[in-house]
């Protein structure tokens, strides 16, 4: 069962659709950053797949938002909109059994579709533990189950992936690790579905992967004598784990489709009052896109994005309706990208084909990973150390009695996960926020809680409880941090010694 499907209403109406349910912000500031969030992640915006006509609908709200508030177009051919080709591989329907024993499509086993994947397989198992190169056996031919682990002097995934391709298996299993407390597995998957920009398909597995359902252990290894409760708790703690084989066959089915799909970026420019700064462009950014419709979760099949990251587009619209038009010292390029949730597609496009010269990006300050659920007391601000653009956030969190920090947990990768990283990997000084916690807080209560129960989740919708002080201290955050950067007189550098810059300016 799907949400009740709302209507769309102008921005002035919003209030009364979603006031009745629960109180609003009471400043205006924020009154207005969230209508427009509403109006983003609204159940008539379909939860905005990239390449689909709701993702259309929003683009062009966010263009007319990015209008009325003055700023020019900055796309292609002096529109708003820049197009960005994708192909999308989407498993349609997949059985999957061990012997007679069924295993269910998105809740026990996922599959990453790429191009040129067999239509099935059908291949006898083995358990190899954590799956260390060298410690395989002949495993030729063999679906090969292996624990999935975070843990220091443990095979990484990519080295269990190489393990197990170099032993010449048919397909890896790796069991999601439920003792990965920081960012535990979450089931079932909206939907199995691969999208790449046109031209740079994903190279090919070699093999079939898979990730296995801990709680799905038990259907496989049945017939033999292993306790899988024991063996996931063992490698959930990091402890030795056996190798065996195991009775019957591994048996899968997919009914595969391709599609060409496009989606725009959203791009406007506020000119800067400074021409001896015109070539030093701030780009303000944040991710248009969501899931869509996906897998129902307690009934509710409609993603609708409302924290990722429509509410953070919506505070770019804010920022400018602020401005209007009253620019900064520096240009800001503001930017709503797509295909963030299928890759950092649209980030990637932009970086590698820009609207205005690359070397006249001066950085990169993007908004997601962001979660109003619990009082601003503490920032973990990516790339703290690396550019100047730490010194900045630094310094306005202090003016408002907030702490910051490194990423306190980088085996999650926040970092590469969102849309600075392109503008990093091309050499471009770049930053972005995470809500802190002291360890064994209420507020890091909350914020576990929301990544089991809300990330990309039909529950991240406008329904679900927002610290109405906290998001508006962030927006406050945000409103000074872009005008400091934009109105300072030295541009955005890196720091000597920055282990993440990978290219000279």
């Amino acid at each position: 069962m799907l949400k009740p499907f709302r209507t769309f209403a102008p921005l002035g109406l919003l209030p009364l659709l979603i006031g009745a349910s629960r109180p609003l912000p009471a400043d205006p500031d924020t009154r207005a950053w969230w209508a427009t969030t509403a109006a983003l992640s609204d159940d008539a915006m379909a939860g905005r797949d990239a390449g689909s006509a709701a993702y259309e609908r929003a683009a062009k709200l966010v263009e007319a938002g990015f209008a009325a508030a003055g700023l020019e177009p900055a796309g292609d051919n002096g529109g708003y909109m820049q197009r960005v080709p994708m192909q999308a591989l989407s498993i349609d329907r997949a059985t999957f059994s061990v012997g007679a024993r069924p295993l269910r499509f998105l809740y026990d086993i996922m599959i990453n579709p790429y191009p040129g994947m067999p239509p099935r397989i059908d291949a006898p198992l083995a358990y190899r533990g954590y799956c260390k190169a060298g410690t395989l056996g002949d495993v030729r031919g063999k679906a090969v189950i292996c624990h999935g682990t975070h843990r220091a002097g443990l095979p990484s995934d990519a080295e269990r992936l190489a393990a197990v391709k170099a032993a010449g298996a048919s397909a890896l299993l790796t069991i999601a690790d439920p003792g990965f407390t920081v960012e535990p597995p979450r089931w079932p998957f909206a939907y199995a579905r691969t999208v790449w920009l046109q031209g740079s398909p994903p190279e090919a597995a070699g093999l079939m992967r898979f990730t296995l359902n801990a709680d799905a252990l038990g259907r496989l290894d049945a017939g033999s004598d292993r306790d899988a409760a024991r063996l996931v708790a063992a490698g959930a703690a990091g402890q030795a784990l056996p190798d065996f084989d195991i009775p019957g066959r591994f048996h899968a089915d997919f009914k595969v489709s391709e599609r060409t799909i496009s989606a725009p970026n959203v791009l406007a420019r506020l000119p800067g009052s400074d021409p001896s700064r015109a070539a030093q462009v701030i780009v303000l950014s944040a991710h248009l896109d969501g899931y869509g419709f996906g897998e129902p979760v307690a009934g509710d099949g409609l993603y609708n994005g409302t924290l990722d990251d429509a509410a953070y587009v919506a505070l770019l619209i804010r920022l400018a309706e602020r401005r209007q038009r009253a620019g900064f010292a520096r240009p800001v390029l503001f930017a709503a990208f797509t295909g963030e949730e299928k890759g950092l597609l649209g980030a990637r496009w932009f970086v590698a084909h820009p609207t205005l010269p690359r070397d006249h990006i001066a950085a990169d300050i993007n908004l997601d990973q962001l979660r109003p659920i619990f009082p601003l007391e503490l920032l973990t601000v990516h790339a703290l150390t690396d550019t100047t653009l730490g010194d900045d956030a630094r310094a306005v969190a202090a003016g408002m009695n907030v702490g910051v920090q490194p990423d306190p947990e980088p085996e999650r990768n926040l970092l590469r996960r969102a849309d600075q990283w392109p503008f990093m990997e091309a050499g471009i000084p770049a930053t972005a926020f995470v809500f802190g916690y002291r360890p064994g807080t209420e507020s890091e209560r909350i914020y576990r809680r929301w990544y089991k129960t809300g990330y990309h989740k039909p529950q991240d919708d406008l329904t679900q409880p927002i610290d109405w002080h906290a998001a508006a201290d962030f927006n406050r955050f945000f409103y000074a941090l872009v005008e400091r950067v934009a109105d300072q007189p030295a541009a955005p550098a890196w720091k000597p010694g920055s282990t993440l810059r990978t290219a000279k300016r």
